[in-house]
């Protein structure tokens, strides 16, 4: 079986660009390290990728979140150059929305061969809850966990408040 890590939406926008997180910011060291260990270990790295067209600020996101970020093409949608995707992700997932049904897909697809999924990056609050309870739905039997540490949300407090949505969805936290 094996542990599958999946690296939400770490992108220059999110991190430095549009949508700059100094908590995103700090977390990209221990990203950085928890994709290297992975990547020795064998395991299946996912990235997913926020990506958004000219048509954003039409579509409900973007009347709620009006921001232009993560357009399909820029920089600002680039995951971050130091975390190497192209070396080190197995799959990179583009999705529209928070929450991905090509992830989804996937992981219905390998239910067989994933004995766990682990969960690190941006926004706690809006993608990687979106993600994870996507997964649990697809992997209800499945050891689903977020690292804490290596995930930042808008704020500290919907970071926290996020996790504790997840526990509450029997979603296991780590290094909290």
């Amino acid at each position: 079986m094996k542990k599958v890590l999946v690296v939400v939406d770490m992108q220059n926008d999110f991190i430095t660009g549009a949508l700059r997180n100094e908590d995103g910011i700090a977390i990209v060291p221990y990203v950085k390290s928890k994709i290297e260990a992975a990547k020795k270990a064998g395991e299946t790295i996912i990235f997913t990728r926020d990506t958004h067209g000219d048509d954003y600020m039409q579509t409900e996101e973007g009347a709620n979140l009006p921001v232009p970020h993560c357009k399909k093409g820029t920089e600002g949608w680039e995951i971050l150059k130091e975390l190497d995707e192209e070396k080190n992700a197995d799959l990179i997932i583009d999705k529209e929305t928070f929450g991905s049904t090509g992830l989804a897909e996937y992981m219905k697809e390998h239910k067989d061969e994933i004995g766990e999924v682990e969960f690190i990056g941006v926004c706690t609050d809006i993608c990687v809850i979106s993600n994870v309870l996507i997964t649990k739905a697809v992997l209800p039997n499945k050891k689903i966990y977020v690292d804490a540490k290596g995930c930042a949300g808008v704020t500290k407090e919907a970071h926290t408040t996020a996790l504790n949505a997840m526990k509450a969805c029997h979603i296991k936290i780590e290094n909290e």
